[in-house]
């Protein structure tokens, strides 16, 4: 898959209190840029534990499930958006469907 806006995770990461995500995220990273998603239960077959939501969005827990990342999927394209990355709070505090 083709992943749009690492900076968004970069910029995430390289903030001090979220520090501890920078592993993880470049995990997830390195892994989704090696599949080939053609629909969401390609999604759910390698992230068990990943949501999937309308639109296209699917919503994956990043370092033991302490941050959630949001992402819009283009399967016939092969493109992962960044949509958000952050705490349960934040996410909390979104429309994951609308971001």
């Amino acid at each position: 898959m083709r992943i749009i806006a690492l900076s968004t995770l970069k910029a995430f990461y390289e903030q001090s209190e979220f520090h501890d995500a920078g592993t993880p995220l470049a995990q997830w990273y390195s892994f989704d840029k090696s599949v080939r998603w053609a629909s969401p239960a390609d999604v759910k077959r390698d992230f068990r534990s990943a949501s999937i939501l309308k639109s296209g969005r699917a919503v994956f827990n990043i370092a033991g499930n302490k941050y959630r990342l949001v992402v819009k999927i283009n399967y016939g394209y092969g493109v992962v958006y960044i949509r958000f990355i952050g705490t349960h709070e934040a996410y909390d505090r979104i429309d994951a469907s609308e971001v």
